[in-house]
């Protein structure tokens, strides 16, 4: 990329030079601050660098690219120090946090490195990322410091003043959406009346949904069901404004969704959201996002992906594929085109499709592929989307009229609920996909299969799709909501099972999720001595095994089974005796006693 295309495509506007051919000078610029830049050289420098060639800047961050015609000819070595001593110049310059370039100029090849003080170095060098505006590495690298406990703590104080003001827990969650979407997007509030705010929040629905699918049933979802509710007319201006302002500066401000760290504190925000709202229902199952992730990186989400959660509920699955898929991307264009035809949602339930609406929006999809209806349904639609990674968590105790018809027909007219505790939804769907990979939350009674009816599914699917692997998960995962104790099946959609390359199925005990229940607060990150999360090393942990197909006692084992085995890790694995104590053999009692008493047995 040649220099001039270099300076457009970051802005020129941002350019920053005091000498000729747009370069800068850090002897003059540090000179005019009374400084010398002799005094922030390397002390075993071999060469007096002192110019830059393109540097672009704002109030906060600094944009550093040196221009190379051939990495090839160069020695790496010396450029590294080059660009080392311009970071340090510009630290003392400005303070500011700094992207650092070096771009090939003979090709698009590019090394870059970022922080407050970045170090150059192999170690922490991102390669050949394309060339961004200054406006992107902004959004992309520098927005609100991660703090996910201010998050949760924030999002279970917006639940009491909720609460607090009389919006009902049916219309809460879709509310807060609608709120955070408006937010985004510019909502003026201050000293207006509740009237004139949800004209406000209106118009700004209006222009989001433009050209989108199935805008006006959307629209009329969101308008219907949450601005005209009476528990929001009810508002006095006094309470919107201050939920508003509670939305604005304590929750916004760290769910930048045009960086990958904001994406996921926007899908913590929302995820937890949910999980307030809904834990006086039982039946609702809001998956945690760290759950959610681990799952996109067992399939392998990536800008490729062609999504589907058929039972897409407040969309967490989606939204989380939609992140994955478009930290893949290299160019805007790219986005894009992920966002208009890669993620695909069906919901039946009304306000849940309003709610997984509303979070694609604000997560800035503005073509959101999420349709209203039951899966069993929407063939053509599935068909169309050229699907070939499904992530689903169907309902496990779904009535008839939510489940598949010549299924229904089976049962015996004693039968309420569906009796394959949502299995026949993920022999449905892989049915109708056929290729590609499906993972999908079912309860341990499924993997245990102790019923005909999950017996009879467990048999269809490996019929024609290979279980490449099942993970025991936390058992208080869903908490505070679902009180069922789930497993994650990942299926190799289209090859049989008894015809799959790898014959053994890989079983992962994967129960300590580094999570805690806290009061008011849920299942919080625990963190280490130095206040990082455990979360990450222990997923990095569970994806080694995984993808290694590793036996480790306590952890996985590799296993051949049929449909007639049980499907779950606790039935081939090794204990490690040497680790148990006290308090693991009175936790087993206690369990095996709530089962008892749930069960009515004595």
């Amino acid at each position: 990329m040649i220099r001039a295309d270099i300076i457009e495509k970051v802005g020129r506007k941002y350019l920053q030079s005091n000498i000729e051919n747009d370069e800068y000078s850090y002897c003059q610029g540090l000179k005019e601050i009374g400084k010398n830049y002799k005094d922030y050289m390397l002390s075993n420098a071999k060469r007096n660098y002192k110019d830059l060639d393109i540097r672009f800047a704002d109030s906060k961050i600094s944009v550093l690219i040196e221009a190379k015609n051939n990495f090839d000819k160069w020695n790496k070595k010396e450029i590294y120090e080059q660009l080392q001593h311009y970071i340090n110049y510009e630290k003392e310059l400005t303070g500011n946090k700094i992207v650092a370039i070096i771009a090939n100029t003979d090709d698009n090849r590019t090394l870059m490195w970022y922080g407050s003080n970045p170090t150059i170095s192999d170690d922490n060098v991102i390669k050949n990322k394309p060339i961004l505006s200054f406006h992107e590495y902004s959004d992309m690298f520098f927005c609100v410091t991660n703090n996910k406990h201010k998050v949760i703590q924030s999002t279970y104080e917006l639940n009491e003043l909720l609460h607090e003001s009389g919006i009902g827990e049916k219309i809460r969650s879709q509310f807060v959406g609608t709120c955070l979407l408006a937010l985004k997007n510019g909502l003026t509030f201050e000293k207006q009346t509740t009237r004139q705010i949800v004209g406000g929040i209106e118009d700004i629905l209006t222009n989001l949904l433009d050209k989108n699918l199935n805008k006006a049933e959307k629209l009329t979802i969101l308008k219907v069901k949450v601005l005209e509710a009476q528990d929001v007319r009810d508002l006095t201006s006094d309470e919107f404004i201050r939920i508003l302002n509670k939305i604005k500066k304590e929750i916004l401000p760290y769910i930048n969704d045009k960086s990958t760290m904001g994406q996921d504190l926007l899908n913590l925000f929302f995820t937890t959201f949910n999980k307030y709202v809904g834990k006086t229902d039982k039946n609702q199952a809001f998956t945690p996002d760290h759950i959610v992730h681990f799952m996109c990186n067992v399939v392998n989400i990536n800008r490729n992906s062609r999504v589907l959660d058929p039972c897409c509920g407040s969309g967490a699955f989606l939204v989380r594929a939609l992140t994955e898929a478009m930290d893949d991307c290299d160019e805007e264009e790219e986005k894009d085109i992920v966002k208009r035809q890669q993620i695909y949602g069906i919901e039946y339930d009304e306000v849940a499709f309003g709610l997984s609406t509303t979070n694609m929006l604000i997560h800035g999809d503005g073509n959101s592929n999420v349709v209203q209806g039951s899966c069993f349904e929407k063939e053509e639609f599935i068909n169309e989307a050229n699907i070939n990674v499904v992530l689903m968590n169907p309902p496990y105790n779904a009535q008839k009229k939510n489940c598949y018809s010549d299924y229904v027909k089976t049962w015996t007219s004693s039968t309420k609920e569906d009796p394959s505790k949502g299995f026949h939804y993920v022999y449905y769907i892989a049915s109708k996909v056929k290729t590609g990979k499906l993972a999908v939350l079912l309860p341990m009674s499924c993997a245990i299969g102790t019923s005909s009816e999950i017996k009879k599914f467990k048999e269809l699917m490996l019929q024609e799709h290979t279980l490449d692997a099942v993970f025991s998960l936390p058992n208080d995962m869903f908490h505070p909501g679902a009180a069922a104790i789930a497993c994650c099946m990942v299926f190799n959609l289209g090859i049989r099972h008894r015809n799959a390359p790898l014959k053994e199925t890989f079983f992962g005990y994967f129960k300590d999720d580094g999570f805690k229940k806290k009061k008011n607060l849920g299942r919080i990150e625990k963190v280490d001595e130095n206040g990082n999360g455990l979360w990450n090393d222990i997923q990095n942990e569970w994806l080694r095994l995984y993808r290694n197909r590793e036996t480790k006692i306590g952890f996985s084992v590799t296993k051949e089974v049929t449909a007639s085995d049980e499907w779950l890790a606790e039935a081939y694995m090794d204990t490690d005796y040497s680790k148990l104590n006290q308090k693991d053999f009175e936790k087993v009692l206690n369990e095996y006693l709530g089962y008892l008493i749930s069960n009515a047995e004595r």
